[in-house]
């Protein structure tokens, strides 16, 4: 599926710029990740899945990844695409097991891109540029702060990838920091 497509779909099915802002993201951070882990002939796929992963949860919330499941079946998406998307749900909303390491990657850096979101909106910079792990680490530790993004989640993440936590945070936000200047000029088309 070509991004232009991907893209339109996405947008049919999500309105709210926060939504919009939030594929965008994995889908930059995935792209990243595609490069970092030696996956660049596969590179838009990887981009592909982090664009359209919430597909479906702003319409149908309760039913997160299997609604968007029936969308991209019954558009004759690729299989791997739709079982990718699927499995970063696994354990909360869904049962497919993520399998690959993209799909790995996808479960972890999903939930992790919304802390980090969530961190940099309390900086006085707004800004991925200059924060630390050490700053994220802290936010991490208090359940209050960003409390619907699950910690347990972003754990197992790691523990799947079988990565430091640490690691994952530090790629993370390397990866956020790279496409934010592009996130943020997209946005600001959409508006």
């Amino acid at each position: 599926m070509e991004r232009t497509e991907a893209l339109k779909l996405l947008k049919e099915y999500n309105k709210e710029p926060f939504h919009i802002q939030h594929a965008l993201t994995v889908e930059a951070v995935m792209g990243w990740y595609a490069e970092k882990l030696g996956y660049g002939a596969e590179k838009e796929f990887w981009r592909t899945a982090g664009l359209l992963h919430d597909l479906d949860f702003e319409m149908y919330p309760e039913q997160h990844c299997v609604k968007e499941s029936e969308i991209m079946t019954d558009l004759g998406l690729d299989p791997r695409l739709i079982h990718a998307v699927a499995s970063h749900g696994y354990g909360i909303c869904s049962d497919v097991r993520p399998e690959h390491e993209m799909e790995k990657v996808l479960f972890a850096a999903d939930e992790l891109t919304g802390l980090i979101g969530a961190a940099i909106k309390m900086r006085p910079s707004k800004s991925t540029k200059d924060l630390e792990v050490s700053s994220l680490k802290k936010k991490f530790k208090d359940k209050k702060f960003a409390a619907g993004c699950s910690r347990q989640v972003i754990r197992d993440g790691a523990e799947m990838l079988g990565w430091e936590l640490e690691k994952l945070m530090e790629d993370t936000i390397q990866a956020m920091r790279e496409y934010e200047d592009e996130i943020i000029a997209a946005m600001e088309q959409e508006a």
